[in-house]
């Protein structure tokens, strides 16, 4: 197979210089624009269009024909494939995954890095004695060899893999019969690596077998490698990581220009190594899962004023219902965010299995609306054989993640402006009335249309005759925008005289980060309780007596005012309002019950008071 134009080229750099370069995505303008820096071309599988073993003779096809590099090469090539991705100076083994350190192995020689096999050796991870060449192109192929201990590498020798993942470390292992495992770093990768090898070596390369996998454990000479249930296993158990990943793309990019289908499409394995059936149907925890298998969902971050910050992600649950395993990808769109993301997620083979992971959004809050974006889950597997809702026919599963940003409240006395001072008069009420109220509305206007903050009242602070002038006014919290609480202040008509109070409400937003306080209300009321049209109770003790003739008498001549003798409210203190004191002489003013005294008796005490009146007169006259 050709180089591809714009490809990044290796071959003449060190290992630091390899190091930065395959870590990085090559910006050569030749090159296509992948998803990821170690994705393949987007063209790459354009031909893998079928399942089974049309898949396999199409994925051979796009594989075959690579450029062979001898096995003399690996000896330097594989200090650059297997570079440890936290150390330039260091390649990882395989197996036990040791950190080896080749600056220092031959520094100087003519292979750096090599001190033939003392340190470390090539593995042959498919062994030669079960279908591997020693002269054809699978012998040296880069997909497969690894670097690796060689006191280890002899204990492997040719034995089958096998193993429960996660269950052992690396070594020999008894399942049915003696086999290797790889250890969990590696078991997946392995795993592979040995689907690759199957689907690539058919024996039509020169000096090469069809190579096959087999369960079971097939001895030397055989040609089949086991056990290929585990590595199933494997494969969903233990997803490509970074390293895998970057060193499929190097070995394609630098040096055999061919990739592994299998680390790039994981989805393809279950199509060509086992069945088209695969039962596998995701969906999000608790959502009702509709006849295509598609399942969706809103994870309501809820509400957070202007300015405010982001609330945290929540957790999500997604569940694997079947038996089988299979590969799933999450995108996120919008403000979305998720804590997995990608197409290199798996649920395990074996049952009904379930993962959870954060959801949020990356967003502003610098003005008032919604925010929002999808988290989408897609099942990757490629069969139908299962059925609707399962497999390739599994519909994808949405999380619909959302944030309202809200303008904070806005309280006023009226419903379609702001207004925050309300004053009311009750006028003049007699002494004794029904007590007159006032009905008022607290109003949260609503700024932004649907996204304005609820409105807490949060204070009630009066002063000045609340004892007279009083409200039902409560606090509250939660007023909805758009709506109002409806108050009502009364006007207390027991005792005569002229009243006045106001009444500072507090208010905040609701209880969400970002809430402040808000601007105050100002209620104020007056009025004033008089005692009746004509009321000759001067000194409002509940009857009209003498007292009250003699402070009509003080206050003769002056401007009005009941406690100065202005029986009928006139403005001044008269004649008039002696009068009507003689009509009242001895009545509570406003009773009406009492009988009017005898005119002789009041001429009498009339007389008197006028007699004592003159007699001050003409004291002051002679004085002069």
């Amino acid at each position: 197979m050709a180089k591809p134009a714009g490809s990044c080229y290796y071959r003449t750099m060190n290992n630091k210089q390899l190091f930065a370069i395959a870590t990085t995505v090559c910006l050569l303008t030749a090159l296509p624009v992948f998803a990821g820096p170690f994705d393949p071309p987007p063209t790459y599988y354009n031909t893998a269009t079928g399942t089974g073993a049309t898949l396999q003779g199409q994925l051979h096809n796009i594989i075959d024909n690579h450029t062979i590099r001898s096995y003399g090469d690996a000896r330097s090539i594989l200090q650059d494939t297997d570079v440890d991705p936290s150390d330039p100076d260091r390649m990882l083994l395989v197996y036990n995954r040791v950190s080896l350190d080749v600056s220092v192995i031959n520094p100087g020689g003519s292979i750096p890095g090599w001190d033939s096999g003392a340190s470390w050796n090539r593995e042959h991870t498919w062994p030669r004695s079960l279908g591997v060449g020693s002269s054809g192109a699978d012998n040296s192929d880069l997909h497969q060899l690894r670097p690796s201990n060689p006191s280890i590498n002899s204990s492997r020798g040719n034995r089958n893999f096998g193993g429960v993942f996660g269950a052992q470390s690396f070594g020999a292992v008894s399942d049915g019969g003696t086999k290797w495992y790889p250890g969990d770093a590696d078991a997946g990768m392995i795993a592979r690596q040995e689907f690759y090898m199957e689907v690539r070596y058919d024996g039509s390369d020169s000096n090469t077998v069809d190579l096959t996998l087999v369960n079971g454990n097939p001895g030397t000479g055989s040609n089949t490698l086991g056990t290929l249930d585990r590595l199933i296993e494997w494969h969903y158990e233990a997803v490509p990581d970074d390293f895998e990943l970057r060193r499929n793309d190097v070995i394609y990019d630098s040096y055999q220009f061919n990739r592994n289908p299998f680390i790039d499409r994981p989805e393809f394995v279950w199509s060509v190594f086992v069945d088209q059936n695969n039962d596998s149907q995701i969906a999000i925890n608790g959502a009702a899962i509709a006849g295509d298998g598609s399942t969706s969902a809103t994870v309501d971050l809820g509400r957070v004023l202007v300015g405010g910050a982001v609330p945290a992600s929540q957790s999500v649950t997604i569940d694997k219902l079947g038996n089988n395993g299979t590969y799933y990808e999450v995108t996120a769109a919008g403000d979305a965010t998720s804590t997995v993301s990608g197409r290199y997620n798996a649920f395990s083979t074996g049952g009904v299995d379930s993962t959870s992971f954060d959801v949020g959004l990356s967003t502003s809050t610098g003005t008032a609306g919604l925010r929002s974006g999808t988290v989408t889950i897609d099942n990757l597997d490629i069969t139908t054989g299962a059925g609707a809702g399962m497999g390739d026919s599994d519909a994808n599963d949405v999380l619909t993640v959302t944030l309202d940003v809200l303008d904070h409240a806005d309280p006023s006395f009226n419903g379609v402006a702001d207004q925050n001072v309300l004053n009311f008069d009750f006028g003049s009420v007699a002494l004794g009335a029904t007590d007159p109220t006032f009905n008022f509305d607290i109003f949260n206007l609503e700024d932004t249309a649907s996204f304005t903050a609820a409105l807490d009242l949060d204070g009630i602070l009066g002063s000045g005759d609340t004892g007279t002038l009083t409200t039902d006014l409560a606090t509250f919290s939660n007023l909805d925008a758009g709506l109002s609480s409806a108050f009502t202040a009364t006007l207390d008509t027991a005792v005569a005289g002229m009243f006045s109070a106001t009444y500072t409400l507090s208010f905040s937003d609701e209880d969400v980060d970002g809430a402040i306080g808000l601007g105050d209300l100002t209620l104020m009321l007056s009025g004033e309780v008089t005692a009746g049209s004509d009321n000759a109770d001067f000194d409002g003790d509940g009857d009209v007596d003498g007292v009250d003739f003699l402070i009509w008498q003080r206050g003769n001549g002056s401007p009005g005012g009941l406690a100065q003798g202005d029986a009928n409210n006139s403005g001044a203190v008269d004649a008039a309002d002696l009068a009507i004191w003689q009509s009242q002489y001895g009545v509570p003013p406003l009773s009406g019950l009492a009988s009017v005294p005898e005119p002789s008796s009041l001429t009498l005490v009339f007389a008197s008071c006028l007699f004592v009146a003159g007699s001050r007169y003409s004291t002051k006259r002679r004085s002069a």
